[in-house]
């Protein structure tokens, strides 16, 4: 009665969490009894208020010092723009109030988070919302008519959180501070942020090369452009350099000034609109609460609060002039967020010159300290990626940037895929492989307590999301490659449904309706596909694809196949993104091409590679 009630428990706790990957790990690491990293106890809240306080007066103090070194304290940062801002057709003056209905969706849609400055759980102020609704709604339309947002609302608790789970939780230099806000004021951001991304797709504003917090782009999407234009040069017979710039505490340190004029200048707020953003960014105050003691507040001066919903918009819109500067310089790159990565092909001389890329990275520091910025030097990385009877001629090839020597690394870890010099993956599907069997082993410690559905949740959870992670990059490795992953989702298959190791698992992958992984990789590059064929992809993989047009009135005119690019079929170019999902493409079926709806494709795509799959 004991392990069936215990079963059941876990059971409601794993269903009513399935879509929250932190609460699965933190249960399922109760179980294995594995214990999570505990913070520390001998730092009080105040002591983490004071360093991370501390901390950012650093950064700026060393910014302000190494701005003058570089004679741009005199310099008005918002002329420091390098492409010349059209006037806008139309400025932004005012929000538009919504209706409680509007009001209703926007709640249903939000995560049900708590901070210790709500008077109620998030949970229960859902439940309630019902009866809440007309109240929050009043003030809602309040803070969008007068341009004001409530005192209430710019507070901030922020929680020390460990920034990896193997570090020592004594030094408060490894924790993270993490925003918590008040659950209506998440209502609010909410709105004004929708109104806002309108406003700049609309009227084209956005940084083309951004991927961060935008609807249709991820790193996946970022790291298919990157890895399609790094493979093609390979095919050509020639090698890139790849950089990676690290900033310190990015968000931390935005100068709300330089901030608001950008909103006003770049994108068009004006009057109530511009007041609300002014008003949302001043007499901000944050505390830190810690071991459930909290410390007093402290005035916020500077930076986007991280925990916010508006926060990443806001980065985004304050790092705009960043790409008119790379660009200037005819270098290749793109943006997550604060990452921000460089790529440039080199030619094939004893001494490559690398001078244009070091000039960009020195106009980039200028523009970062005149922004209050810090590019760090030291832990900005670099690789050399092309084929490998090229690779000595780069042995010694180094750049130096803000007095330090950056010399070329084995590997590189871009937004969580390690990147190696032939662009084999190998170091990564080590990686994953290596951390998918942990979770295996764990999970198989409590899959008696487990039924076979919630096991498959878990397992989905912890494992095949690793399998799926940045996929389209490993569609045409070799199967010697693949054959390593697959070994991971044959153990998973068999922990699930108690399968023998001497029995074979095709029939078992069929059951589970499971693809083998070398046609995930393939059904994510033609998922990608329909969708840049349907303009809900990003606008910078459009030009990757390009429909066959044929020169005469033939029957295959109508059939909506892709022109396949020429590469040489032994080379990196056949994995390239823009040879490879033509190939595919135009292998599928009349059928599953002319689905009308996104996921009416996935069901026919998947459908279609089961019977491959399983034949």
């Amino acid at each position: 009665m004991l392990t069936l009630a215990k079963a059941k428990y876990y059971s409601n706790l794993i269903h009513r969490n399935k879509n929250d990957p932190k609460f699965l790990f933190s249960t399922v690491a109760s179980l294995t009894q594995q214990g999570t990293p505990s913070s520390s106890s001998t730092h009080s809240a105040d002591d983490f208020m004071q360093f991370f306080s501390k901390k950012i007066e650093v950064i700026r103090k060393e910014i302000k010092d190494n701005a003058s070194q570089l004679q741009l304290g005199s310099i008005n940062t918002d002329t420091m723009v390098y492409t010349a801002d059209t006037a806008l057709q139309n400025s932004f003056s005012r929000f538009e109030e919504i209706t409680l209905e509007e009001l209703l969706q926007r709640v249903n849609g939000i995560k049900q988070t708590t901070c210790l400055l709500d008077p109620l759980p998030g949970k229960l102020i859902k439940e309630l919302f019902v009866l809440l609704g007309p109240s929050v709604l009043n003030i809602i339309n309040l803070s969008l008519s007068s341009g004001t947002v409530p005192l209430a609302f710019k507070k901030a608790v922020i929680h020390p959180l460990l920034k990896r789970p193997n570090v020592d939780p004594d030094l408060m230099v490894n924790y993270r501070p993490v925003s918590h806000l008040p659950f209506i004021s998440k209502i609010l951001e909410k709105i004004v942020a929708e109104q806002l991304n309108e406003r700049l797709a609309s009227n084209n504003l956005c940084e083309t090369f951004q991927s961060g917090f935008r609807a249709n782009h991820s790193t996946e999407t970022a790291l298919a452009k990157m890895t399609n234009d790094l493979l093609l040069t390979m095919d050509s017979d020639a090698s890139s350099m790849l950089l990676l710039l690290d900033l310190s505490a990015a968000f931390d340190t935005v100068d709300h000034n330089i901030l608001l004029e950008r909103i006003k200048t770049r994108i068009g707020m004006s009057d109530l609109a511009l007041s609300w953003f002014n008003s949302y960014l001043t007499d901000r105050m944050q505390c830190v609460s810690h071991n459930n003691v909290t410390s007093d507040y402290v005035k916020v001066t500077c930076g986007v609060p991280q925990g916010s919903v508006l926060g990443p918009a806001l980065f985004s819109i304050y790092m705009l002039p960043l790409g008119d500067i790379i660009r200037k310089y005819g270098v290749s790159f793109h943006c997550y967020a604060d990452d921000t990565q460089l790529y440039m092909p080199l030619k094939l001389t004893n001494t490559p010159d690398c001078s244009q890329l070091e000039a960009c990275l020195n106009e980039i520091k200028q523009w970062m300290s005149a922004n209050f910025l810090q590019l760090n030097a030291k832990k900005t990385e670099m690789l050399i990626i092309g084929p490998a009877r090229h690779r000595t001629l780069f042995n010694n090839t180094t750049l130096t940037f803000d007095n330090q020597t950056i010399k070329q690394g084995d590997t590189v870890k871009n937004l969580g895929v390690i990147f190696d010099p032939t662009l084999s993956f190998e170091a990564h599907i080590k990686s994953v492989t290596k951390t998918a069997f942990f979770h295996l082993r764990n999970i198989a410690k409590i899959r008696s307590t487990l039924s076979t559905k919630d096991a498959e949740i878990i397992i989905h959870a912890f494992v095949t999301s690793r399998l799926d992670y940045c996929n389209v990059l490993f569609s045409g490795l070799p199967m010697s490659s693949i054959k390593r992953l697959q070994l991971v989702q044959n153990a998973a298959a068999r922990l699930l449904t108690r399968t023998r190791k001497i029995d074979h698992i095709t029939p078992v992958l069929a059951h589970l309706h499971w693809l083998p992984v070398h046609l995930r990789c393939d059904f994510k590059v033609l998922l990608l596909t329909y969708k840049i064929l349907h303009g809900v992809a990003p606008s910078y993989l459009a030009g990757c694809i390009v429909p066959y047009v044929t020169a005469r009135n033939l029957r295959s005119k109508d059939s909506g196949l892709l022109v396949i690019p020429k590469a040489q079929k032994k080379s990196a170019g056949y994995r390239a993104f823009s040879v490879r999902a033509p190939v595919l493409w135009n292998a599928l079926p009349v059928t599953v091409r002319d689905a009308t709806s996104v996921e009416a494709f996935k069901s026919h795509l998947k459908t279609h590679l089961h019977t491959l799959a399983f034949k």
